[in-house]
């Protein structure tokens, strides 16, 4: 194994425990069971598995219900709705080619999404919001649509709602004010400026922060933290992605979220006890566990 594809190493542990807000452990190398004591080991002991898909979403509500540390949250994501609607002919999701199944087939997977969100595990509908990144034009109305029956199925089962946000804020913003945002709202690998924290903290709506918020070019992502309120904000992996600095382009997993929570701390000018015990408390009040 290079360096690059090996694992970095266990953090000093935490010594108040926190919660992974986000993180795919479908997509991680090992066991469920590896990655949890591996997090637990350094003070991570709750974590919300995140579905992305049908498949993903199911297997994250399986594994929610196997595992006492482990809440579900599912959803299409974002890029995943075109795809149904429109087909995938490259297969460059996880489903590999697909036919373009229209509007019925999108209806069908939201469906499923909904029936899911009634169990007791699930504690979030996410993630779902707007990608203007991968998305292209012809996509956007599938998104959109997909967006706003998310918001609706949050809302019905009373559930969180969790959003991805890539280069869409205002648009995320308009669709959320417009439909009229559910009680708990996670923006998921926060991605806005200090002007964005400062309108979502006026809704309540919670930020995490994921790993890209020590890397170099990120100074919009700690001026925005600085700004947050203490009582809304969240720490997450997004597992295997995002990996915290110094340790940059290897695969991340749970047991680095004490890498983040040192830098988070470090710019908001609080202790590391101080910060997790926020954490701990808003992640918990965020996804009602």
């Amino acid at each position: 194994m290079t360096s690059k594809d090996a694992p970095p190493p266990l953090p000093e542990p935490l010594r108040v425990p926190v919660a992974d807000s986000h993180t795919h452990l479908d997509m991680q190398s090992g066991t469920v069971e590896e990655a949890l004591a591996k997090a637990a080991s350094v003070g991570v002991t709750t974590l919300v598995q995140v579905g992305c898909d049908l498949k993903g979403s199911r297997w994250a509500a399986e594994t929610a219900a196997a595992h006492e540390a482990v809440h579900a949250a599912v959803a299409l994501h974002p890029n995943e709705a075109p795809r149904i609607v429109h087909g995938d002919p490259d297969g460059w999701s996880r489903q590999g080619a697909r036919q373009a199944g229209g509007d019925a087939a999108l209806d069908e997977a939201l469906a499923e999404i909904d029936r899911l969100a009634a169990l007791d595990q699930v504690k979030a509908v996410g993630e779902t919001g707007l990608d203007h990144f991968r998305t292209g034009p012809e996509g956007m109305a599938a998104q959109e649509r997909s967006f706003r029956a998310h918001i609706e199925i949050a809302k019905r089962h009373g559930k969180a709602l969790v959003i991805h946000d890539r280069d869409a804020h205002a648009d995320v913003l308009r669709v959320l004010k417009d439909a009229g945002a559910p009680e708990r709202t996670v923006f998921h690998c926060y991605s806005g400026d200090a002007e964005m924290a400062r309108t979502c903290a006026d809704n309540g709506y919670y930020m995490s922060f994921a790993g890209n918020m020590t890397f170099k070019n990120a100074q919009p992502l700690r001026d925005a933290l600085a700004v947050a309120p203490a009582e809304l904000v969240l720490v997450e992996t997004d597992a295997p992605f995002l990996t915290p600095a110094p340790f940059r382009g290897r695969p991340n997993a749970p047991y680095l979220v004490p890498v983040t929570v040192r830098a988070m701390a470090a710019v908001r000018g609080v202790d590391e006890d101080t910060l997790c015990t926020a954490l701990a408390a808003n992640t918990a009040r965020a996804f009602d566990y």
